[in-house]
């Protein structure tokens, strides 16, 4: 779905668009998640009509209990997996990314792999600090831009984002369970003929279905990628665990 189009020589319209694209690719992706607080980027000062788009889901799930062999249960809590390097690369979801840089202070440079939209080659980037901590696990992405040509670079004043997700965890009744909250928020300009000739709301009626549906199957996707990667990160812990024990 092309949010803004564009008769522009430049190719406008299909750069405006990138900011949606690049969010679509990202939530789709094979690994994709979505726990990120994006701070608003400034959009550019003109008269341009905004389209407001969002969209919200929450859900629960079971955490494991693993027993170790003297007996004991819950040997590695969630929240110990959370703050371990293997747990911030799932979070991140590096494998995803087409680079990963640890920037020092709990921050990290993310480079989306390039989107191709028309003649125009793009790559997300973003700056993401982590936080974890024994009652959850959130992470704040302090920048978020479009690298490529000028044009493409154009399009970083006319969007900003905000994307959240806050896991955190609890027992009921002696069963523990881990709670995920995803919110995703992107305002466009819309400041391209044809659409910004139209009410505001033919952008954002198929916009915000659109998000909803992304999310609405982002998150069961998170949830099972990351037990998943907690359990194979349990198991490699034990092992480890266990030859220590036998030297």
């Amino acid at each position: 779905m092309r949010i803004v189009s564009s008769s522009s020589r430049c190719g406008g319209g299909a750069a405006s668009s990138l900011p949606f694209v690049a969010f679509h690719r990202f939530l789709t992706s094979r690994r994709g998640r979505g726990i990120i607080i994006a701070s608003k980027a400034k959009l550019s000062d003109s008269s341009a009509k905004r389209a407001k788009l969002s969209a919200r889901k929450k859900e629960r799930i079971k955490l494991p209990s693993y027993i170790n062999e003297d007996g004991s249960d819950k040997m590695y809590h969630i929240s110990e997996f959370l703050s371990h390097p293997s747990g911030v690369e799932t979070i991140l979801n590096t494998n995803a990314l087409q680079s990963f840089q640890s920037l020092g202070s709990n921050t990290y440079r993310c480079t989306l792999p390039q989107i191709q939209l028309m003649k125009f080659e793009v790559a997300p980037t973003l700056h993401l600090r982590v936080a974890s901590t024994d009652e959850g696990c959130l992470v704040e992405m302090l920048s978020c831009k479009f690298e490529g040509s000028e044009v493409v670079e154009k399009q970083n004043e006319h969007f900003s984002a905000s994307m959240t997700n806050h896991i955190t965890w609890c027992t009921i009744d002696s069963e523990s369970f881990l709670d995920v909250d995803v919110q995703l928020n992107l305002t466009l300009e819309v400041y391209t003929k044809p659409f910004s000739m139209l009410p505001i709301s033919t952008v954002e009626s198929p916009g915000n279905l659109m998000m909803q549906a992304l999310v609405d199957r982002l998150v069961p996707l998170l949830l099972q990628q990351l037990l998943q990667d907690y359990d194979n990160w349990v198991s490699q812990q034990s092992a480890d665990n266990s030859r220590k024990i036998s030297l």
